[in-house]
């Protein structure tokens, strides 16, 4: 095997690893969840606040070798794939919100969702935003310059969040933050997400600027890989610098909490040293000990992640309107007669991982056709 196809294969397992956990954590069976696998209540971090930046990081980690095929193309062909990409990502994302794109009213009688309460941004959402940004900004700039470009974006916003907060009040707070006041005055209570008891959106406008720099930072290990080869000094390299980053965050959490609803500038720090940190231990297994009998489960998520991201969310979609009952949906049913026998918490995380399977498998039949879905 390669060189190249063996950094592809650390690169499928790590978004794979990611897919698989990001299923596990969306999809839990019931109302409670081990702590690990649930999100940290506002400030604060727990594994499962991992799983998005690192999607984002491994968003840019393929970047680095996409752009190597751009080369021969000209400025403005490459402007148009960027944008296409970043337009389809975030339709399917605000088309996944509105679907099934009908619902029932009170007289039980079917009628048309109504756009004006669909929620507008959200994960692909994000995705989409941060990505076209990212491959802008570094197809536009050199990666020195995206880099300084990066500390600038993480300073601003900090910057934004305590000047432009509520006055008086806790500029890191839900409801004084000035991330949370943007969202509330252009998109309106009934476009944001409803998850927190009240219309807040963790995918927001203003927040979206620092994920910018998690698609950054995984071009540059990207790219930094690609450049040193696999050497013990450039996993070295690697695992110092994602020492470095957790030090400064965690130093920076001081001031500017890790919190990753308002995805502070010291929690992009934090997950960056994280990711820099798994990749590097990825890779070691993988092209350095050559084990990689464990590798095959990943790949299946990690080579059609966006298709299998959308069968999770949708098929969930699709348990919870069919119902076997007038008061309970598929879901329910399959969680209160299976699952829920093994206990909450045990019943919750088994089928959180049933459901992952299933979307496993769906990938796996596509991985032997060799359907690989690219937007």
């Amino acid at each position: 095997m390669t060189s190249s196809s063996q950094r592809y294969l650390a690169l499928d397992v790590f978004r794979g690893m990611t897919i698989c956990f990001m299923i596990i954590v969306n999809t839990p069976g019931g109302p409670v969840s081990f702590s690990p696998l649930e999100h940290a209540k506002w400030s604060g971090f727990t594994p499962t606040d991992l799983v998005f930046p690192s999607f984002l990081f491994a968003v840019g980690n393929a970047m680095s070798f996409v752009m190597l095929k751009w080369t021969d193309l000209s400025q403005s062909a490459v402007v148009a794939k960027i944008l296409k990409r970043t337009l389809i990502i975030f339709l399917l994302g605000y088309l996944m919100y509105w679907f099934p794109f009908v619902t029932m009213d009170k007289d039980n009688n079917l009628i048309a969702s109504p756009i004006a309460h669909t929620r507008i941004f959200g994960v692909l959402q994000r995705i989409a935003l941060a990505y076209g940004m990212a491959a802008l900004i570094i197809y536009f700039l050199k990666p020195k310059t995206a880099l300084w470009l990066s500390g600038l974006i993480l300073l601003g916003y900090w910057a934004v969040l305590v000047w432009f907060g509520q006055a008086g009040a806790d500029p890191f707070a839900m409801t004084t933050n000035a991330g949370y006041r943007l969202d509330k005055w252009l998109l309106g209570e009934n476009h944001m997400y409803h998850g927190e008891g009240m219309a807040f959106e963790p995918e927001g406008i203003l927040s979206t600027f620092p994920a910018i720099v998690n698609v950054i930072g995984g071009f540059v290990v990207g790219s930094f890989l690609q450049q040193k080869g696999k050497t013990y000094e450039s996993l070295a390299k690697l695992m110092l610098a994602g020492f470095a980053l957790l030090t400064i965050a965690w130093f920076w959490d001081l001031v500017f909490p890790i919190n990753k609803k308002l995805w502070t500038s010291s929690f992009v720090l934090y997950t960056l040293g994280l990711d820099s940190i798994i990749i590097a231990a990825v890779m070691y297994l993988i092209d350095f000990m050559k084990k990689t009998a464990w590798t095959g489960f990943f790949t299946v998520l990690g080579k059609n992640p966006l298709f299998i991201y959308l069968l999770s969310e949708l098929g969930l979609i699709v348990l919870y309107i069919i119902r076997p009952a007038p008061d309970q949906s598929l879901f329910g049913w399959l969680y209160e007669h299976i699952y829920r026998h093994a206990g909450q918490r045990t019943g919750s995380l088994l089928f959180a991982i049933s459901w992952m399977l299933v979307c496993w498998s769906a990938g796996y039949y596509l991985d032997r056709k060799k359907i690989y879905v690219r937007v």
